[in-house]
């Protein structure tokens, strides 16, 4: 069991561990700190508090006492925080993991680092993810795929265990894709190259299902998106692949924009076998500064997402960067998009104190760098982890969607392993 501690002035690591009779060093290990004198105040620390403890006999294996007490190997490693688990000695008092009924979740993790980047963070956070994404193929007017490089994404997903879910999208940085859209929803010729198209690459690659991310769709195109949906899945379940979309933060079945119009909540929960929601980038780069994904907001998608669409078909989506931003902003001034743990690194750097928004349960600063500018972080951290841990079991959602991997975040992964049992498919 896992409990999380808000740094106060005075605290330190070591009087941290010995209030919750843990090793500082078990601290050191779940939260991945690279200087246990670096403390800062306001931030928050996860705390490994179980109780149930194991003293080390001559001669036993972790693998010996994962079975002994009914747990996993790599569950103690992380627990205990052994960077060599070959050396156990005698009499040494290793934390056992507290059993618990735990909910079950899927979970999904999309990428787009590729190659051996990529890889490299799959295998670091393979385990704990149900679904892995590479994001993502393009698609041509003519409903050819454009190659992405995701052969290596592919098999360290396999290695650890990971269903490939296959991400085909209709924008890139350059292009909205609404002209894209309405030209693939519209030609029945181009549908049926490109649902081919998608079986034979996904066949080929080892994919077994297929994510459509299709955005900026125009309003006027909601029902033949709706149409295509429907021969897509018959095309893509008849190839025994599985078929998820993901979908914008709507809050109403009425709400307008390019961003929201043409996804049809009602016909997604019908049509697919589940669905992502985006719920996130309020705190957008190219505007002001403000939470990237508050609770308030999540809620709101959530209680419409429910009313229409099964519990057990919702993916939350769950963001794992964060922003600085630079204050007074500019309209159009970009903020810089890093990791929570390197938002906690630059907050030690600069003796920020962290505080911390109940409303939207996120934590944020403000520092001056060293060419006297001010600056305002958003970020994730265990506290807001769990908020949102917290709303996927009162929703009694199907799981989470994480964009996008690649950004540490250790305090995320242990909690959610606290908070869940994630579905493992292969």
């Amino acid at each position: 069991m896992m409990e999380i501690y808000v740094v106060r002035q005075g605290d330190t690591l070591a009087n941290i561990a010995n209030r919750f009779h843990v090793t500082v060093s078990q601290i050191i290990a779940v939260n991945e700190i690279s200087d246990e004198n670096q403390l800062v105040i306001g931030e928050a620390l996860v705390i490994p508090t179980a109780t149930r403890r194991y003293t080390v006999q001559p001669g036993d294996t972790l693998w010996m006492i994962a079975e002994r007490v009914g747990t996993t190997v790599q569950a103690l490693i992380q627990m205990n925080g052994l960077s060599n688990p070959e050396e156990l000695t005698p009499g040494m008092v290793l934390i056992i993991p507290s059993h618990g009924q735990k909910p079950n979740i899927d979970t999904n993790g999309f990428i787009y680092n590729t190659g051996e980047e990529g890889a490299g963070t799959i295998r670091r956070v393979g385990r704990h993810l149900t679904y892995l994404s590479p994001f993502s193929y393009g698609i041509e007017p003519s409903g050819q795929l454009i190659p992405f490089d995701d052969n290596a994404l592919i098999r360290a997903g396999y290695d650890e265990g990971v269903v490939p879910m296959m991400a085909i999208s209709n924008f890139t940085s350059q292009a909205l894709g609404s002209a894209l859209a309405h030209t693939i929803l519209t030609d029945t010729d181009v549908q049926e190259q490109l649902f081919n198209n998608i079986v034979k690459t996904a066949k080929y690659k080892g994919y077994q299902g297929v994510n459509i991310d299709f955005e900026n769709v125009n309003p006027e195109d909601r029902e033949a998106y709706n149409s295509f949906l429907e021969k897509a899945v018959e095309a893509l379940h008849n190839a025994g692949l599985f078929v998820s979309t993901s979908l914008a933060p709507k809050t109403s079945g009425t709400q307008q924009g390019v961003l929201y119009e043409a996804h049809d909540y009602p016909a997604h929960g019908r049509i697919v076998d589940f669905v992502v929601l985006m719920t996130y980038e309020w705190g957008y780069r190219f505007g002001p500064p403000q939470a990237i994904s508050p609770i308030t907001q999540i809620k709101r998608v959530l209680d419409y997402a429910v009313s229409v669409i099964p519990t057990q078909k919702i993916m939350m989506g769950f963001q794992i960067y964060a922003r600085d931003w630079l204050i007074p902003h500019e309209q159009g001034q970009e903020a810089e998009t890093f990791s929570p743990k390197e938002a906690r690194e630059r907050a030690v750097q600069y003796q920020s104190a962290i505080q911390y928004d109940y409303n939207a349960q996120a934590p944020f600063y403000q520092y001056t760098d060293g060419q006297g500018r001010r600056h305002e972080v958003w970020f994730e951290d265990a506290r807001s982890a769990q908020a949102k841990f917290d709303l996927v079991k009162a929703y009694n959602l199907r799981g989470i969607s994480y964009w996008v991997l690649g950004y540490p975040f250790p305090q995320n992964w242990t909690l959610l392993e606290d908070n869940f049992t994630i579905q493992r498919l292969i």
